[in-house]
């Protein structure tokens, strides 16, 4: 089973946008299937086998997730932190402003996918 210990050290070591695809796979070495990132506060939960779950603190202060979902907008805030014209929480807050409750990690499709408070799928996307 996994721990947070292991978690963080490899976030901290792979946890940027041009190792994403390397993150996942050392998260699913260590027995990490999915994990979900919540945008009201930055917690992760991450699940793996047999029901094994451990979740994060707060990363940032609370933001208050938008009733209708804009699909424009959480492109566009993806687009923005892509280009580093925005921080993480900038990030997190735009997508928050979209509509966005969590995005998904599979470890073993290597999926990200990004879903509103009703759990429909809004965007979803192969890491490579």
């Amino acid at each position: 089973m996994f721990t947070l210990e292991q978690v963080d050290e490899i976030h901290d070591r792979l946890g940027s946008a041009s190792t994403l695809a390397a993150y996942l796979e050392a998260l699913r070495g260590i027995g990490v299937t999915t994990s979900d990132s919540y945008l009201t506060d930055g917690h992760t939960t991450y699940y793996g086998d047999d029901g094994h779950q451990l979740s994060t603190a707060a990363a940032h202060e609370v933001f208050p997730i938008a009733a209708t979902s804009d699909t424009t907008a959480l492109t566009e805030a993806l687009r923005l932190h892509e280009e580093q014209v925005t921080s993480y929480v900038e990030m997190s807050r735009a997508l928050a402003a979209a509509g966005v409750e969590k995005w998904t990690f599979d470890t073993h499709a290597l999926t990200i996918t990004y879903y509103d408070r009703a759990g429909t799928a809004l965007l979803s996307e192969q890491i490579s």
